[in-house]
C-alpha cells in the first residue's frame, strides 16, 4: 500500500504511532546525548519537543514549552539533565 492509497486518518494514525516509537526509543537511549543527535541527525530531543509545542500552538492547544519537553523526555527536563547529560 503506497501513501496515496492511505486515507488521511490512516496517515495520521501511522505518523502518530511512528512518533510514539521515536519518543520511546529516545527515552530508552539516554546514553545518546542531544549534541550527538544534532551532529548526526540535525535534530535532538529539544527540537522534537519544540515541534510538539509549535504543533499544539498551531491548533490552539495551550501547552507550555516545559510541558512539551516533559512529554518528549518522560520527566522534567531538569531531572533528565541531572540524570543523563554528560
Amino acid at each position: 500500500m503506497t501513501s496515496e492509497r492511505l486515507t488521511p486518518e490512516q496517515t495520521e494514525q501511522l505518523e502518530a504511532a511512528a512518533f510514539r516509537s521515536l519518543v520511546a526509543h529516545l527515552r530508552e537511549r539516554t546514553d545518546v546525548q542531544n549534541i550527538d543527535l544534532m551532529n548526526l541527525a540535525g535534530f535532538c530531543r529539544n527540537c522534537l519537543s519544540r515541534w510538539y509545542h509549535e504543533a499544539a500552538q498551531a491548533r490552539g492547544i495551550a501547552l507550555g514549552n516545559d510541558e512539551a519537553r516533559e512529554i518528549v523526555y518522560g520527566m522534567p527536563y531538569s531531572e533528565w539533565k541531572a540524570k543523563h547529560q554528560k
